[in-house]
């Protein structure tokens, strides 16, 4: 398994931001706890499931061992990403009914 990060540089609140993502969800946030990054910042409603950061934070990434994802590694990482949440929130409701 293997974390991404890609570098689109898109502007906000005076910063640069990029997208982390992962092949799996348990992969994606135990990296993100280790660069110090809040669960609560975990972006499961957007168009595809990643965390935000900063160029600052794209550069830590890389060398605690991400690799740098071009836009169709990303899409791929977060189409299973996708898949996984659909599947948890899938048993959750089964759970509930």
């Amino acid at each position: 398994m293997t974390v991404f990060v890609d570098n689109e540089r898109i502007a906000w609140r005076g910063k640069l931001w990029c997208h982390l993502v992962a092949e799996s969800l348990s992969e994606l946030h135990a990296f993100a706890g280790r660069l110090g990054l809040q669960r609560s910042w975990f972006q499961d409603k957007a168009s595809y499931p990643h965390y935000d950061v900063t160029t600052e934070v794209r550069e830590r990434a890389l060398r605690q061992g991400a690799l740098p994802g071009g836009k169709a590694q990303i899409i791929a990482s977060a189409k299973l990403m996708r898949m996984e949440l659909q599947a948890l929130q899938g048993a959750r409701m089964a759970e509930v009914a």
